[in-house]
């Protein structure tokens, strides 16, 4: 799986990554068969888990409902302390 489609799809998919202006970063753990989804803003992290099945999906264009959960708690923690 291609780094540049599925950040690419991801930015489609939860446009708020673009709207608030956060770096995405992506890193897979072939050991683990599972990507490392890193956002980030400033001194603000977040780091969390997408298993290769769910990306799979997501370039399909499967919404990941985790994944859009921990992106809108991170943007809500970054927009309450920014």
């Amino acid at each position: 799986m291609d780094k540049g489609a599925l950040a690419a799809k991801l930015k489609e998919m939860y446009p708020e990554i673009t709207q608030h202006g956060l770096n995405l970063d992506l890193e897979f753990k072939p050991d683990k068969d599972y990507w490392v989804v890193m956002l980030s803003k400033g001194d603000h992290r977040l780091h969390t888990l997408l298993d290769q099945k769910d990306a799979l999906a997501c370039l399909e264009g499967t919404q990941c409902v985790y994944l859009g959960v921990q992106i809108g708690q991170f943007v809500k923690n970054f927009e309450n302390y920014a």
